[in-house]
């Protein structure tokens, strides 16, 4: 799906540390933990807890957050809609990430289990 160019620059530019507090908030309010979010932050982006403080500290933006991260090689299988954007089909590679990142939280949310969140073998 192609994405404005204001769109990605908007994300882009968007603090990692800004949207954090929303994504806890999200998962909190449907039954989950913080911790249980940052395994799945760490699964994607290979960043373990003190990572993220540090990259919160630093008011790192998506943009930073990426060319950092180790992104894992199954975020590939990582598919649906997700803000209205089909995330396999999303042309800019930053505005797709940032989207795995949405997706995986969402799913969480919902409850759906680690294992599967993690694309792992069942």
């Amino acid at each position: 799906m192609k994405t404005t160019p204001e769109h990605n620059k908007r994300i882009a530019e968007m603090k990692f540390s800004s949207v954090l507090p929303h994504y806890v908030s999200k998962i909190e309010k449907k039954g989950r933990t913080k911790a249980e979010l940052f395994t799945v932050i760490e699964w994607l982006t290979g960043f373990n807890e003190n990572d993220l403080n540090t990259l919160i500290k630093g008011q790192v933006t998506f943009k930073t957050f990426f060319e950092k991260a180790q992104l894992n090689p199954n975020a590939q299988l990582i598919k649906g809609v997700i803000c209205g954007y089909r995330v396999e089909d999303i042309d800019n590679p930053l505005t797709q990430k940032v989207r795995y990142l949405d997706k995986v939280i969402d799913e969480l949310a919902r409850g759906k289990k680690l294992e599967s969140i993690l694309r792992k073998p069942k």
